[in-house]
């Protein structure tokens, strides 16, 4: 199964948007620094995932993304579809043209791989990955870093000012 990093980076995205959005909308720079991920890169994930339906934006001061529903109501797969990204074991696709536009000998196992695949991150929500201690203490960690980072980069402008 490959799943590339557009997909691998929305999932993380939004589950640091379920984290954090609990108090207040969060800006596409925080979680491009908490996650280290391009800035650029973020607008075009967040501009699927709103079309989606998943998040939404809040204008203004303090504005940023919010998660547009429950994160219990919002499981893995949904997010990994709608940055379309495929979550097959296939090389066709799904097509069953794999071999000569026909399929191929292991065509039917790697169907019922990639089915199962997809179940189970359909049965996993962001909800249920906030429940997980782990995932509490790293993006605890993540925004404690993020905030040194910033404020290292804070002190360097006002040297060189």
């Amino acid at each position: 199964m490959r799943l590339t990093t557009k997909g691998r980076y929305a999932v993380t995205a939004m589950l640091d948007l379920a984290f954090h959005s609990q108090k207040h909308p969060v800006t596409l720079t925080d979680i491009a620094t908490r996650q280290t991920i391009s800035l650029s890169y973020l607008e075009q994930l967040f501009a699927r995932l709103r079309k989606a339906g998943m998040v939404k934006g809040v204008r203004g001061p303090g504005g940023g993304y919010t998660l547009s529903r429950a994160a219990r109501e919002i499981n893995i797969a949904e997010i990994i579809e709608a940055v379309d990204e495929p979550v097959d074991s296939i090389k066709c696709g799904g097509k069953s043209n794999c071999h000569n536009n026909q399929p191929c000998i292991t065509h039917d196992l790697w169907m019922g791989l990639s089915e199962q695949i997809r179940a189970y991150l359909k049965e996993i929500t962001l909800g249920q990955l906030l429940e997980r201690d782990m995932v509490s203490e790293v993006a605890k960690r993540q925004a404690k870093q993020s905030e040194q980072v910033i404020d290292i980069l804070s002190i360097q402008e006002r040297k060189s000012a």
